[in-house]
């Protein structure tokens, strides 16, 4: 590992190299990578695009199976841990979501710190570091009572059968209860994750009748447009067989060693929701390595994608979109990521790394590491190179009418940064 973070832009160079971090990158395609010296601002960037890392979707861990709007595969981070951190390393994620860099990290046997203003993340990635086995899942669910008679204080009659609204208001009152005596566990957790995860989604295996793609939920008008357009109303769904049917797909291939590695990461890590700015509770200099993606200006918006998903967990939404960084200006984006670099840079170890992925907004009318570089720079990092991967799309993905690489949501874009003495 040290040769290689001694030499980082020759590995890139010529990626794929024979000693590939044990087998992983393997697949990767043979062309070299090609390298491109951009100046922006004064600044000389060199770019390394290639395919870094593979964009088989299966060919990461089952736990990682959970819907979140506006994140990015587990190969991503993966790349990076394996690359530029070793066991026991600390890895941070200031902007966590659903919690893909941790709990890879976790994984892959390193310390974490997860971080993220939206409660949410929290909600979904604590729990997936203390796998539960099936049969205490199934006893858990088993002892929940449901009361058939019970609705929400908010129409959702376009989304849900009665009987099973009737049995997500149930479950979610016996969590609010567990939650507010302080008796909630961590099977507990693991319901209740699985159950955020299942409110919404367009299959058999979500509580809803069909709606928009599980990483978001559409208005109460929308939904009802929907169900008109097709001739639809929403079919009972069993809460409980579906939260069982989840937490075995979600587990179907980790490992016993992965389990391990997780729940000492989780034993051992440090879960945040906080403004990334502010981070007081992590040590000076203790993080080797930050694989991130910030909120992008005002292409997501986060707590109204999630209305039902916070409703779920008595979240207020207005209070969430008063903390997220949504912002249509990039003056205002820029002021906001000064203050996460000069945070990064005091938490970061010297000789530490920061890869901070950004992406192309307004169809690449701003790239953002024409942003992020500078801002880094003026806080002490040290700026590698952008690295670029590009993906190759399957015959599927050109169906719905995806290019490779036309548009910022195709690549990946990694600004790499260092920090030296």
């Amino acid at each position: 590992m040290k040769s290689i973070q001694g030499n980082i832009s020759v590995y890139l160079k010529n990626f794929p190299m024979n000693n590939t971090l044990d087998g992983y990158l393997a697949d990767a395609k043979s062309n070299k990578t090609k390298v491109i010296t951009v100046e922006t601002n004064g600044i000389k960037i060199t770019k390394y695009v290639n395919e870094f890392w593979t964009s088989k979707q299966r060919q990461a861990s089952s736990i990682h199976e959970i819907s979140y709007r506006a994140c990015f595969k587990p190969q991503l981070p993966r790349f990076f841990i394996k690359l530029l951190s070793k066991p026991k390393d600390i890895v941070y994620d200031p902007f966590s979501g659903r919690g893909t860099t941790v709990i890879e990290a976790g994984l892959l046997g390193r310390n974490i710190i997860s971080n993220d203003i939206n409660p949410l993340s929290e909600i979904l990635t604590y729990p997936r570091f203390f796998i539960p086995k099936i049969t205490k899942v199934k006893q858990r669910l088993d002892e929940i009572p449901f009361d058939l008679s019970a609705r929400a204080e908010i129409d959702l009659s376009m989304f849900y059968h009665p009987k099973t609204e009737a049995e997500i208001v149930s479950l979610k009152n016996y969590l609010t209860e567990k939650k507010e005596s302080r008796t909630e566990d961590k099977i507990d957790q693991w319901i209740r994750m699985v159950a955020t995860n299942r409110l919404t989604g367009h299959s058999k295996g979500f509580f809803s009748v069909y709606t928009l793609p599980p990483n978001q939920a559409v208005s109460p008008e929308r939904q009802r447009k929907i169900n008109e357009q097709r001739n639809q109303s929403p079919p009972y769904r069993n809460v409980k067989e579906i939260i069982l049917k989840k937490t075995r797909s979600l587990v179907r291939n980790v490992t016993k060693k992965q389990k391990e590695n997780l729940k000492n990461a989780g034993d051992n890590g440090l879960f945040l929701v906080k403004d990334a700015r502010e981070t007081e509770e992590i040590d000076d200099e203790s993080v080797q390595l930050v694989v991130t993606s910030p909120p992008f200006l005002d292409v997501v918006q986060y707590s109204k994608d999630n209305w039902l998903r916070c409703w779920f967990n008595n979240i207020d939404t207005n209070e969430v979109e008063k903390k997220i960084t949504v912002t249509s200006s990039i003056h205002q984006w820029c002021a906001v990521m000064e203050g996460v670099f000069k945070e990064l840079y005091r938490v970061v170890k010297n000789s530490g790394w920061v890869a901070f992925e950004v992406g192309e907004v307004r169809k690449g009318a701003i790239q953002l590491e024409d942003y992020v570089i500078p801002i880094a720079l003026n806080n002490g990092f040290e700026c590698e190179g952008v690295i670029v991967n590009e993906q190759k799309f399957t015959k599927t993905a050109n169906l719905w009418g995806i290019k490779n690489n036309e548009l910022g949501t195709n690549t990946n874009r990694i600004v790499l940064l260092v920090k030296t003495e």
